[in-house]
């Protein structure tokens, strides 16, 4: 049944219902998406409200689903971004007079832009653990006023309003409470402006992952040996006898996601080999992996022990290992423009000292030249001289 279009309010006696986009509040430019009014209520229709000057509303009527809950599903598009695209709905009773619901909570779709994409951080890392606080933060060098975070399957965009703790910075927090099944699974965040429909590219995605959902612990070892030289192969081993056909290797300390690999069937386990070549010292640090099945990829096992992995130097000395996101293609330790000014100091002093070089040879040559007519007067022998020259050039003796 097609939607009617109503002009009726949503007086608020009843309990408000539930408000979502399917597939996902996230709609390309042009695409079409279904608004769901769901409640425990009984009510005999549902009615959806587009808010802005005009507020316009759609009516249709409920149908029970086989869980015993009442629902309407409201076709919506095609979504632009020329306009904001911000709903609430109701339930209503059709034979008691102006008997409806609180309006629901408000769902905004979103269409993503060109704007600069923002950034999508978790402190405490990718691997969560049950009942530890998840907070993850939306930040961007674009001074935007709000920005919201979603997860892929999800069917809410929760948004906050943007912070600036350093000038020309915007950034948001999203606290997500404690880690459960459900906070498994791979988010973006987006970054837009008070007063506009318009939304910014989405960030690279972070997955999250939650630990401890298998109930199998795997071995961490590593070949050839936990202490290890800089320029040396190494492989790191994560085996489990469940069987699992992913195998997850992270370090701690930092934001990287973790490594992930197919697992292969040998000597009664499974097993995946992550290979390290050349070692450098950022290598240095704690590893722990984990085991998956890659039909639910972010419910991971228990973590193996953890293995500590010291990477020494050409001495034979341990290095001081920085983390992997401090890794530099340059001296390591300094930043891309110290090396490029390095680089060009050592070019001046090369061309300064080659042009020492070529001034005192030019002076040593200049000498040699003011002291040829001295030599013309020492007494030689002239025509002895002027008859060798001459046949030299083939005239007769």
């Amino acid at each position: 049944m097609s939607p009617k279009l109503t002009f009726l309010l949503c007086l608020g006696i009843y309990r408000k219902p539930s408000l979502s986009a399917l597939p996902s509040p996230v709609v390309t430019s042009g695409g079409f998406v279904t608004l769901q009014c769901i409640s425990w209520q009984g009510f005999d229709r549902f009615i959806l409200t587009k808010e802005g000057e005009h507020r316009p509303s759609w009516t249709l009527d409920s149908q029970r689903r086989h869980n015993g809950q009442f629902q309407a599903l409201f076709p919506v598009g095609p979504v632009t971004p020329s306009y904001r695209w911000t709903f609430r709905c109701c339930g209503c009773y059709r034979y008691i007079h102006q008997q409806c619901s609180e309006p629901s909570d408000p769902v905004e779709l979103l269409v993503p832009g060109v704007s600069g994409k923002p950034s999508l951080l978790s402190q405490q890392g990718s691997i969560m653990t049950f009942g530890r606080n998840l907070t993850l933060q939306c930040l961007s060098d674009v001074g935007y006023d709000r920005f919201a975070l979603s997860k892929e399957g999800g069917h809410n965009l929760p948004q906050r309003l943007s912070e600036r703790p350093q000038t020309g910075r915007s950034q948001a927090d999203f606290l997500l409470g404690r880690v459960s099944l459900s906070h498994g699974g791979r988010y973006r965040c987006y970054g837009g402006h008070k007063f506009s429909s318009k939304w910014s590219t989405p960030s690279d995605p972070l997955d999250i992952l939650v630990a401890g959902v298998l109930p199998d612990t795997p071995s961490l070892s590593v070949q050839p040996g936990p202490t290890v030289a800089v320029g040396e192969n190494m492989t790191l081993l994560c085996q489990t006898r469940s069987q699992r056909d992913i195998l997850f290797l992270s370090k701690e300390g930092t934001m990287v996601s973790p490594l992930r690999l197919r697992s292969k069937y040998q000597a009664q386990q499974y097993q995946a080999q992550f290979s390290m070549s050349p070692v450098t010292s950022a290598h240095g640090g704690t590893y722990r992996c984990y085991s998956s099945f890659s039909t639910s990829p972010y419910e991971l096992s228990h973590p193996s022990d953890a293995l500590e992995l010291v990477v020494s130097g050409p001495s034979g000395d341990p290095t001081s290992p920085p983390t992997w996101p401090n890794l530099t293609s340059g001296v390591q330790g300094l930043k891309p423009y110290q090396n490029v000014l390095i680089g060009i100091s050592v070019a001046f002093v090369l061309l300064l000292f080659l042009f020492v070089l070529l001034l005192i040879r030019h002076r040593q040559q200049g000498k040699c030249r003011t002291s040829a007519p001295a030599q013309l007067l020492m007494p030689r022998k002239r025509p002895s001289v002027r008859r060798r020259g001459g046949a030299a050039l083939g005239m007769p003796p």
